[in-house]
């Protein structure tokens, strides 16, 4: 038997899970008989974890310091996603994560020693191929996850680039929410099995309930505030299908006093992962965004999705609602729509029509604020540092920090909202891990 890097048992234990569901499990099982995969999955299910564990299994113990996989992905942030849940797991072998809208030289320099697992997006690793910065003789396992996405992207050409550089690949595993797509001959899927786990409703009814309302003005602003307020403080994404418009409706909430955060893929990468983290940690209960945030992004306690815009697609509509209702958690979705718009069939059919209450307040405002630090993994820092630091000389009891997000160059924490003054003027002059690094409030 091939002796393997780590059992299922040790990765359930380092993410804190009890056991796989069916969808894993199938996949488990399927690796071992077929090399070419197809899994079909709703989002929020946990496609993720279900390739991350054979392809864990597949490594050679003896040649951890040659790249033996590749996980290719349409979008930075869900580069980022996998790469998360790769470190939880702690594999033992180097990982590096490609993607655009940062140096490529830091890349390159990661690069040097070979990573044993590399998750990129399609023009990164096809820049880094051509480039010879990666050498691909070794890899044998393949995952493209949300294949579609990566597709509808326009990345046929560096993707049928990339693929014909792969001369070792023996598992391939292609992942969707969608069946809707034609796998292109260049993928070379000879033997595919297919593991077909969409539900025949995309929703469930029970966990996710589908509302929607009706706006008496073309601008649906009032009636999107009206429902911010009736939802009072809980975490909700409301999509746009423009980035103009996730601005414009950012700044008009702002001004009747809902705090929130925006995020689209025009936005320089630091202030994404602001907008993002300000949401994560409960800095804004509310986050305005185009579809880029449909996929991709794993956020916990999303109660409430609003189509503040009518999706363009069903698959988009699905998507955007897989932001909430997430494994066993429930949530609710709202669809807005205008005097002179027409309620596609897929959202009328399984959706209820719901009157916004004549009495309402502004919610109350978020307990947290988001403390910005200019230091990272790549300084040595960690979030038991942090921790330590705010504690000593900032000050803080542990009840009064909140989430910790650490990316490679910076450091994102969450402080009560009634301390953040007095953490500023207290750490103004201190080191953390003996360097001075700029602290200050996320803007």
């Amino acid at each position: 038997m091939k002796e393997i890097l780590m059992n299922t048992e040790t990765i359930l234990n380092n993410l804190k899970i009890k056991s796989l569901n069916p969808m894993q499990l199938a996949t488990q099982d399927a690796i071992i008989e077929n090399k070419e995969i197809v899994l079909l999955s709703n989002t929020g299910t946990g496609k993720t974890l279900a390739f991350l564990i054979p392809l864990i299994h597949s490594l050679d113990l003896n040649n951890l310091n040659q790249t033996q996989a590749l996980i290719l992905v349409p979008s930075r942030e869900l580069a980022l996603q996998i790469e998360s849940v790769l470190k939880q797991i702690q594999p033992g072998c180097k990982i590096s994560c490609c993607y655009g809208g940062h140096k490529r030289e830091i890349e390159e320099n990661n690069l040097i020693q070979a990573p044993t697992i590399v998750i990129a997006t399609a023009g990164r690793m096809a820049d880094h191929l051509r480039r010879g910065n990666i050498k691909t003789t070794q890899i044998s396992f393949l995952v493209l996850d949300e294949f579609d996405k990566i597709l509808e992207l326009g990345f046929q050409e560096e993707m049928e680039y990339i693929l014909s550089q792969l001369p070792s690949v023996k598992h391939k595993i292609l992942t969707s929410a969608t069946h809707a797509v034609e796998i292109p001959a260049f993928v070379k899927m000879n033997a595919v099995h297919t593991l077909n786990f969409l539900t025949d409703e995309n929703i469930d009814a029970i966990k996710l309930s589908i509302k929607r309302l009706h706006s008496p003005e073309n601008d649906k602003i009032d009636t999107l505030f009206i429902l911010i307020c009736s939802l009072k403080d809980t975490s909700t994404i409301v999509f746009c299908n423009h980035r103009d418009a996730v601005e414009r409706t950012h700044n008009l909430l702002l001004e009747k006093g809902i705090l929130n955060v925006f995020y689209h893929g025009g936005m320089e990468q630091q202030d994404r992962e602001t907008a993002l983290c300000k949401f994560r940690n409960k800095t804004s209960n509310v986050l305005i965004t185009t579809d880029l945030a449909s996929r991709g992004l794993d956020i916990e306690n999303v109660r409430s999705v609003v189509h503040y815009h009518l999706p363009l697609t069903e698959d988009a509509f699905t998507h955007r609602n897989g932001r909430t209702a997430r494994m066993d958690a429930t949530g609710s979705v709202f669809v807005i729509f205008g005097p002179e718009e027409e309620m596609p069939d897929y959202i009328a059919g399984s959706s209820v029509v719901m009157a916004l209450p004549t009495q309402y307040e502004l919610p109350e405002k978020p307990k947290w604020s988001t403390l910005f630090i200019a230091a990272g993994k790549k300084d040595k820092i960690n979030k038991i540092d942090i921790v330590g630091f705010l504690m000593q000389k900032g000050n803080l009891k542990k009840d009064e920090i909140g989430l910790i997000d650490v990316k490679d160059f910076s450091a994102f924490v969450a402080v009560r909202k009634s301390k953040i003054g007095q953490v500023i003027e207290s750490v103004k002059d201190e080191k953390i891990k003996n360097k001075k690094v700029k602290i200050a409030i996320a803007r």
